[in-house]
């Protein structure tokens, strides 16, 4: 009788096994597919459906890339799948080298078609929670939160700036984002060692890069002349959400980041000249006479 329920269990166990890996191959079909798409430059436009009509120059960039990485002989483990409603997710993670990322990769399924529908960076693992009641939740790199702070408060800032057109011109909405009386009296009360001047400098090197995650380096602190150099999320977003480009021109959006930085430099007494090259800022700071 032993022998005979061992038995059954273990045929029973084996058919299971066959049918999860049966199961974990039809989950990777998709996945395999586009991999095999990419190799062949044969992600165009019509295989791609993005979420609420956004631009799929990303997403045809991406695979662009994809290909010329040769990313998938740097797949690490086999990609993590969910099926959600019409859409199935592969969770990616890559490395080389001393780079490692995890992608998210959406696609679209109807009328037993795929569609590559978005790309994601940030993922944040709210499956993993313990069981409620809980007030612990998985938390992300400080460097990613920084990101997510900075796409969520400007995304709301440019809805600002476009309502501000339209109800009062844009000379009025790029006054809107006019701040620097307030930024020097932070940086008077908050830096309270140095003259206003080089309180200024000084909190607007701290405060972009502690509190906005920048990348910034002082590279000239002088009484009459300052050198900084920075790499502004603010200008990679425009860059690498698909969104915000449906709502504002460049042109429009580097002015905005433009005028609140000539009016924090003109209310503590300093001249401004900003010169760009890819991701990087260049602040030259000059004393006014």
């Amino acid at each position: 009788m032993k022998r005979s329920m061992l038995m059954i269990i273990s045929v029973t166990m084996f058919i299971s096994s066959i049918c999860n890996i049966a199961f974990a191959q039809d989950d990777l079909k998709i996945w395999n597919e586009f991999v095999e798409a990419v190799k062949n430059d044969q992600i165009t436009p019509d295989k791609i459906r993005t979420y609420n009509n956004l631009p799929n120059d990303m997403l045809l960039q991406w695979s662009k890339m994809f290909k010329e990485g040769k990313l998938w002989e740097q797949i690490q483990g086999t990609p993590e799948v969910y099926k959600v409603g019409k859409h199935i997710h592969y969770i990616v993670t890559f490395a080389k080298d001393d780079w490692k990322s995890t992608f998210c990769h959406t696609f679209l399924v109807e009328d037993g078609k795929w569609y590559f529908r978005h790309l994601e960076n940030i993922t944040i693992r709210l499956d993993k929670i313990p069981v409620p009641p809980t007030s612990k939740f998985p938390d992300l790199p400080e460097e990613k939160k920084a990101w997510q702070r900075q796409e969520i408060y400007w995304t709301e800032q440019v809805r600002l700036f476009n309502f501000l057109s339209k109800e009062k011109g844009k000379d009025s909405a790029f006054n809107w984002f006019k701040d620097g009386e307030g930024y020097l009296m932070a940086a008077k009360t908050w830096v309270p060692f140095y003259p206003p001047e080089k309180a200024f400098i000084l909190y607007s090197c701290w405060e972009q890069a502690n509190l906005r995650g920048n990348k910034v380096t002082l590279e000239k602190f002088d009484s009459n002349e300052v050198v900084v150099r920075m790499e502004p999320i603010y200008l990679q977003l425009y860059k690498q959400t698909g969104h915000l480009k449906t709502q504002i021109s460049f042109e429009d959006y580097r002015r905005i980041f433009e005028t609140i930085w000539q009016d924090r430099a003109t209310k503590a007494g300093w001249n401004l000249d900003i010169t760009y090259k890819d991701d990087e800022c260049l602040f030259n700071f000059h004393r006014k006479k």
